[in-house]
């Protein structure tokens, strides 16, 4: 009789258990919409110099905007490294109306980082959202070292 036992408490516990993990997950909230932040006009320039090269498709202007040695971490792709690089990254990148806007960001004498999101056109809603580390020479302006960013949207399946 013991040895029906130990089967019999297995099976009585997988049928308590099954309704449970048959259950499905609940819905996912709906996004709430982080306010803006306002940034100093030396930050701010970052983001609108990045929405200008963007929009007009000028990745040399886009590689500018960074540290000789820094870096971007796009959504599936690679992380590049160097202003070379961002450039050859950024060719064929662009030419939308991107709109950025900050979340939050934090500065103080040669380093500092921006938290933002990111839409294109007259859309309400963002597409994405990134993180910009910054870094300056003392009273110099404000270059990036790594621009990582990534879609709102799940990735589709291939």
């Amino acid at each position: 009789m013991s040895r029906y036992r130990l089967p019999s408490i297995v099976l009585g516990l997988m049928l308590l258990t099954e309704p449970v993990l048959a259950q499905s997950p609940p819905a996912p909230a709906a996004p709430v919409r982080l306010p803006d932040v306002a940034l100093p006009p030396a930050l701010d320039r970052v983001l609108r110099d990045y929405e200008r090269a963007w929009r007009a498709g000028d990745a040399a202007a886009l590689a500018s905007l960074f540290a000789e040695d820094g870096f971007v971490l796009q959504s599936n792709r690679p992380p590049v490294r160097g202003r070379a690089a961002i450039r050859a990254a950024y060719e064929g990148q662009g030419g939308g109306p991107l709109k950025l806007r900050a979340l939050a960001f934090a500065a103080e004498d040669t380093s500092g980082y921006i938290i933002g999101a990111y839409g294109y056109g007259n859309s309400s809603g963002d597409t994405g959202k990134f993180t910009l580390t910054l870094r300056r020479a003392p009273g110099g302006p404000w270059l990036i070292v790594s621009d990582m960013d990534n879609a709102n949207a799940p990735p589709r399946q291939r």
